[in-house]
């Protein structure tokens, strides 16, 4: 290659969402703000809106696998975050890719269902993410839901957040940020790794139901790690950079309203 890059690079491995709030789309916007340089790969295709999924299409296997070794095969992928894997077979093909290139920086989202309650991921995805792209991963970003998903347990308050975080660290994972935005009060996300226990809190933005705001912590988190900083220091810095854009947020259609990211920086 020649030349460098201006800005480090990161890849979202996501499913479309052709509102423009969440899905690969809000990792762009979330990286344009941070300071990186995005690149995507396509793994399905919905017809969304700011209150509904209407339809999914996942995306062909053999095509998904033809965009991320393209983007491999010439970009200086510093950062790497999956999102909506549409069935157990692309999970294990991303996370057998990503093994032979031996990707160093990894955020995984598993998103399995959309805010408004339409499932995005298909039979097996959950146990197989667990079992290969988990191993993988710098860090595991589950909310709340998506956490009882993976553990088989409630996950509804601070204690059981500790509880699932501690049963998925058992299961291999080196790094796990419970997502809280659904806890009633403060809005606390929950690390956990081999450091012990770490309380990202923010004062809850009182705007009502907010599309992406799990994409867009998602994606500022590798962001900041391609961008050198520690671990909790991204963590924190995207906490703040959400906390911001949710401030910012405004309604574009009548459903949900989508996060803000104007003028904002990492």
């Amino acid at each position: 290659m020649s030349g460098a890059a201006t800005r480090p690079v990161a890849l979202t491995i996501a499913g479309s969402d052709s509102g423009g709030g969440a899905g690969l789309q809000a990792d762009l916007k979330t990286w344009s703000s941070c300071g990186v340089f995005g690149a995507s790969v396509v793994t399905c295709i919905t017809a969304q809106n700011t209150r509904t999924v209407r339809r999914l299409d996942p995306v062909a296997e053999d095509l998904i696998q033809e965009q991320l070794d393209a983007v491999l095969d010439d970009l200086p992928v510093a950062a790497v975050k999956t999102g909506v894997l549409p069935s157990a077979d692309v999970v294990r093909r991303i996370a057998s890719t990503l093994r032979a290139r031996s990707v160093s920086t990894l955020v995984v989202d598993p998103v399995l269902v959309a805010t408004s309650g339409d499932l995005l991921a298909g039979p097996g995805v959950a146990e197989v993410l667990l079992e290969r792209l988990g191993p993988l991963a710098t860090l595991v970003t589950p909310n709340l839901r998506e956490a009882s998903t993976l553990t088989g347990r409630p996950v509804s308050t601070l204690p059981e957040m500790r509880d699932a975080a501690s049963a998925l660290l058992d299961r291999g994972l080196g790094a796990v940020l419970l997502k809280g935005g659904h806890l009633h009060g403060a809005a606390v996300d929950l690390l956990a790794d081999a450091a012990g226990f770490e309380e990202f809190a923010a004062e809850r933005v009182d705007v009502g139901p907010v599309h992406g705001t799990g994409c867009a912590l998602s994606a500022a988190i590798p962001a900041g790690l391609a961008r050198g900083f520690p671990l909790r220091e991204a963590i924190g810095r995207g906490k703040r950079l959400v906390h911001a854009a949710l401030v910012d947020s405004m309604a574009v259609g009548s459903g949900s309203r989508v996060l803000g990211f104007a003028a904002l920086r990492l």
